[in-house]
């Protein structure tokens, strides 16, 4: 009679742990994001970001469903004057400018959903994170597209990402005001969580 239970006891754990391996997210999370620290534009007038809009969405999107972080960064840094680096984005912009990135592109075959954030720079993704994406290997992903910006929402990104990774699943996802992100926090989590990539949307 013990046997049988303990055998009853041992099939129904076998049973509780097949179904919780079906349901659990297969994969690790990254979250890309470029962000410009230092001034920036702010309700009319520039204010000095100790820490740039689009960095911290993404620090509340990896606190709500976790994953890895990976910040896109420009060998060449661009001015410290906001309105020198408006006219630079516009340049390259213009001339279809691919920005070197400092740091090597992160294994994506660890990761099986890709989130990439960035400012809007003219109604566009800045170039360096178009560079990042045109080298990134995201076939079979689910990448999803989110942004800061001054007025432009999401811009053309999902779009521009879908035309140079046809092999991705690319979703455009939350644009929110620069000037917002810090009192947009429940709408970023609420978000994040809507995505059901990291089995905490119930917590």
């Amino acid at each position: 009679m013990q046997r049988r239970q303990l055998i009853l006891s041992l099939s129904s754990l076998a049973a509780i742990s097949a179904v919780k391996a079906k349901e659990a997210p297969k994969g690790k999370i990254l979250i890309v994001y470029y962000s410009r620290k230092g001034e920036n534009w702010w309700d009319g007038t520039t204010r000095v970001l100790q820490t740039g809009n689009t960095a911290r969405m993404a620090r509340v999107i990896q606190r709500t469903i976790g994953g890895d972080l990976y910040e896109i960064e420009t060998v060449k840094p661009y001015p410290a004057d906001y309105r020198e680096t408006t006219k630079v984005a516009r340049d390259e912009l213009a001339k279809e400018a691919r920005p070197a990135i400092k740091k090597p592109l992160p294994d994506f075959s660890a990761y099986r959903a890709v989130l990439i954030g960035h400012p809007i720079w003219w109604g566009k993704m800045p170039r360096a994170v178009m560079n990042f994406i045109e080298q990134a290997d995201l076939a079979g992903k689910k990448v999803v597209m989110f942004a800061t910006h001054g007025g432009s929402g999401l811009g053309t990104s999902a779009e521009d990402c879908a035309r140079v990774q046809p092999r991705a699943s690319v979703t455009a996802g939350l644009a929110v005001r620069g000037t917002a992100v810090d009192r947009s926090t429940d709408e970023i989590v609420r978000w994040a969580r809507s995505l059901r990539l990291s089995g905490r949307e119930a917590s």
